[in-house]
């Protein structure tokens, strides 16, 4: 098949934090060095900040470095956090709040600020726009290109306008080839095509494996008289009695509070439903207090990794470099992302620069950049949370909190040992036999409510005659052996109704509801079997997330 190429010294695929940092300093850096340079960001959402879902708290550090002035230039940043609280729950009705002095130091955020992440994302595309950067979105990269010494020189988009059997419909358009002397992957937690790069170049050799959790948000309307802007509450225990995690609620400006769950993805219950302990959740006194008289506007969903440094794969490979979340740079003791993602794209623009400015087109490995990022804020703070995650998930969150407040309060982070989890998300759950099935409360309509209402809210269109980009491997083995063995877990890990088991002339079937998707990933991480592969519909498909 012909197909139209365009030529650019450097593509970035994904307009998050991480990609559309990169894509602003690199423009920054050349003009500093003289070069004039051709940058083009990829897209999948139909929009910029479209599929970007995150809590979110800014710790404005990249931020303040990127645009010293964001202040002056506009940047949606404004609800500071003026007050912050943190709870263990203990049951349904009760819980304790936490002394500010006993919580380890990272969880403090004095400073950060309360923001809709997709938001900045259009603000920082604007930014890169006006910098002269090209930004294209509704096209999702389908796979990366090769060149003949097998370096990456590229990648190609996926196809529009394909019927579900994959034959051309009437205005196929053919993807296009995006080459470029430098390929920059941002796309976010367990990007599709991060996982072919990790695997081809064996850049996760000697790392524990990635570890990741499902963070399920609503966007509300507070009632006038309960809003708080800046006020910040965390909290765990309660009622994740089977899992880890946390919840958090936060205030921002213009009366809107979001509120959300962050389940682990390590959890053995295959009965363990986290939309419905999301549910369950918002019927606590703490966060009903916030939200009783207010009106929930948006749901969305995403996982996020959790891993950290251990479980950081070498970011580089020939021609191109892995960055933010796609890596894997959330700093999970902060509970924070956004900063370390935009860094991560920050440091690989000044590795480009100086490759370029260098006139390098050789073997384009872009080893500089091992050196940089370890000689960078963001490795010195991935280093000192390193143990933060392990610590809880090998002793829980009492004992693995009293360890974190320990490390970090009184050793700065330098207690010189490493944890590890080398289990991975997959392989942990128990079968269905041994594990207690856990029930439900039906949806209250005020505060709870079904997955099919907040699919609705979360404005997720696919066209219906496409090929299913949910791909199973085996597509016998969710029912031959996961329904026996686990009672097939797509059914409840999933938080938008995709996977169904349907009874069918009193034979079950296995059914996808792709339409339903909104692309957080969590099929293609928490699956026993590992044969379920999410891949990017045609591009503009998915999620279309207002102020998330």
């Amino acid at each position: 098949m012909q197909r139209e190429s365009m030529e650019f010294d450097v593509v970035i695929v994904g307009a998050g934090p991480a990609g559309l940092a990169a894509a602003c300093r690199l423009m920054q850096q050349a003009a500093a060095a003289g070069l004039t340079l051709s940058v083009c960001v990829v897209e999948k959402g139909a929009e910029v900040g479209a599929h970007i879902l995150s809590g979110a708290l800014l710790e404005p550090r990249a931020l303040d470095e990127l645009f010293p002035d964001w202040r002056q230039r506009g940047a949606p940043v404004t609800t500071a956090v003026s007050e912050e609280r943190l709870y263990m729950l203990t049951s349904e009705q009760g819980g304790i709040e936490l002394p500010p002095a006993l919580l380890p130091t990272p969880l403090h955020n004095n400073g950060n600020y309360i923001i809709s992440l997709g938001n900045l994302c259009r603000w920082l595309a604007a930014q890169a726009e006006q910098l002269g950067v090209a930004i294209f979105p509704g096209f999702a990269a389908r796979s990366p290109l090769y060149d003949d010494q097998g370096a990456v020189c590229g990648i190609l988009t996926g196809d529009m306008g394909l019927a579900a059997d994959g034959s051309p419909k009437p205005g196929h358009v053919p993807g296009m080839e995006l080459r470029a002397r430098y390929t920059l992957f941002a796309e976010g937690c367990r990007g599709h095509i991060g996982k072919e790069l990790i695997a081809r170049f064996g850049l996760d050799q000697g790392r524990d494996p990635q570890h990741y959790a499902l963070g399920i948000k609503e966007l509300w309307r507070a009632a006038s008289h309960r809003h708080q802007p800046g006020l910040v509450l965390h909290g765990t225990g309660w009622p994740l009695a089977e899992a880890q995690g946390g919840f958090f609620l936060y205030h921002g400006d213009e009366g809107l509070l979001t509120v959300g769950l962050i389940v682990d993805l390590d959890y053995s219950n295959p009965y363990l439903d986290p939309f419905e302990e999301f549910q369950r959740l918002k019927q606590h006194p703490l966060l009903a207090h916030h939200l009783f008289e207010g009106k929930r506007l948006a749901f969305g969903a995403r996982t996020l990794a959790k891993g950290g440094l251990n479980s950081l794969p070498q970011m580089t490979m020939p021609g191109a470099l892995l960055l933010g979340c796609n890596a894997g740079t959330l700093n999970g003791a902060k509970l924070k992302g956004i900063h370390t993602a935009m860094k991560s794209g920050m440091l690989a623009a000044d590795t480009l620069v100086q490759s370029l400015a260098g006139g390098d087109a050789g073997a384009r490995r872009l080893t500089d950049f091992d050196a940089i990022f370890k000689d960078s804020w963001l490795h010195r703070e991935l280093y000192q949370s390193r143990n933060f995650i392990p610590a809880l998930h090998k002793f829980g969150p009492w004992l693995g909190g009293a360890f974190n407040y320990l490390n970090h309060n009184w050793l700065g982070g330098r207690l010189p040992l490493t944890l590890h989890d080398r289990t991975p998300d997959h392989a942990t759950l128990f079968p269905a036999a041994e594990c207690r099935k856990i029930h439900y409360p039906r949806p209250d309509g005020q505060l709870s409510f079904n997955r099919l209402s907040s699919v609705y809210l979360a404005n997720t269109g696919h066209i219906e005659d496409q090929p299913c980009h949910l791909q199973l491997g085996d597509p016998e083995l969710p029912i031959r052996d996961n329904l026996p063995r686990f009672d097939e877990p797509a059914q409840r890990y999933c938080p938008a109704g995709v996977y169904e088991i349907i009874d069918t002339d009193g034979s079950p079937r296995f059914q996808i509801n792709a339409a339903n998707c909104v692309h957080c990933k969590a099929c293609d991480i928490k699956d026993p079997a590992q044969n379920i592969r999410w891949t990017p519909p045609e591009g503009g498909s998915g999620p279309n997330y207002p102020n998330m």
